[in-house]
């Protein structure tokens, strides 16, 4: 059996998150790649309001509405 298992350390054994498919005794080896966290609530804090301030969003509205109206591609030839 070859492949990636999630799992999770407790105090110094790995806990194994899937099934795994290995006879009893049987050595493996195991490399090590953090997973990132999936929420940083914090980071999400820290950037609240910081945007504040920057964008007109009125104009952005009204600049966005023109750039779609506008047609940049050539007419088809038929």
């Amino acid at each position: 059996m070859a492949g990636t298992v999630r799992a999770r350390k407790r105090g110094d054994v790995l806990e194994l998150l899937e099934k795994v498919e290995l006879p009893e005794g049987k050595e493996v080896s195991v490399t090590i790649l953090e997973t990132p966290e999936t929420h940083d609530l914090a980071a999400f804090d820290r950037a609240a309001g910081s945007w504040k301030g920057t964008l007109d969003v009125d104009a952005f509205l009204k600049n966005n509405a023109e750039s779609r109206r506008r047609s940049t591609r050539p007419a088809p030839r038929l």
